[in-house]
């Protein structure tokens, strides 16, 4: 079976303070609610990331993740974090590729395999993002575009790295925009995503990899979104920043 995953990408928000304390309502509702078939995936920002892990100790089922990595392993690169940084932190994912790195960093699909290539080459579990904009989701060539996010990202990657990645599907039209995915529009880009692995490395790889929903998932659609044969978690944007909110999406499961 599928890993069942939910990841919280804070972003740029929390002060110290902050980040504490949010950590440690997780952490406690998690123990509490004894959430035993999930992956919870914690994503702060670096500064908090010593913080969060200290805080998370060993509680089962729950890691931290780099909100991302560099695509050079050391050197001069000013403001810089390496995957062989987090990795000597203990950390255990790193998101790659999300869409506001490629658009507000202009991060390219050979940019982000590079990333990737860091990541694996330093134990760490890539969850890598891929998703069209509004213009290409009207043009109706929002298959094509993701697909070729992960053949010029990924697939030059032999079966064994392959299947140890995470992917997240985000739809960026419906993100902080108004508009709404329904649930049948995330499975039908998942089930695509999950074929076009397939056509690439075979249908049992492709049947064990992961792959999230990244787009506005919230506690009140989380459940349907989840029953869909496809999706396999959601990667939470503003919701993670609330323990309650964020841990009735994990139990939407």
């Amino acid at each position: 079976m599928r890993d069942k995953i939910v990841a919280g990408n804070w972003k740029m928000n929390g002060t110290l303070e902050e980040g504490q304390k949010l950590t440690s309502e997780i952490v406690n509702m998690i123990k509490d609610e004894r959430v035993n078939d999930v992956k919870v995936v914690l994503s702060p920002p670096f500064i908090h990331l010593a913080g969060v892990k200290k805080l998370i100790g060993d509680v089962n089922h729950l890691f931290v993740a780099g909100q991302n990595c560099s695509d050079k392993d050391s050197g001069a690169f000013t403001g810089e974090t390496s995957a062989k940084m987090l990795a000597s932190f203990g950390i255990q994912y790193v998101i790659i590729g999300h869409s506001e790195r490629r658009e507000y960093f202009n991060e390219t699909n050979l940019q982000l395999s590079e990333k990737v290539k860091q990541a694996l080459a330093n134990g760490l579990i890539p969850i890598f993002c891929c998703g069209e904009p509004l213009d290409i989701r009207e043009e109706n060539t929002h298959e094509d575009y993701v697909k070729s996010q992960l053949t010029e990202s990924l697939f030059d990657l032999e079966a064994e790295d392959f299947k140890k990645l995470v992917i997240a599907y985000e739809p960026i039209w419906a993100i902080g925009t108004g508009k709404t995915a329904s649930s049948d529009q995330a499975q039908e880009m998942h089930a695509a995503i999950r074929d076009h692995i397939a056509h690439k490395y075979g249908q049992e790889l492709a049947d064990d990899i992961s792959i999230l929903y990244g787009g506005s998932c919230k506690p009140d659609n989380a459940k349907e979104l989840f029953a869909k044969s496809d999706v396999d978690g959601g990667l939470i944007g503003g919701a993670s920043l609330k323990s309650r909110d964020f841990m009735d999406i994990i139990k939407s499961f």
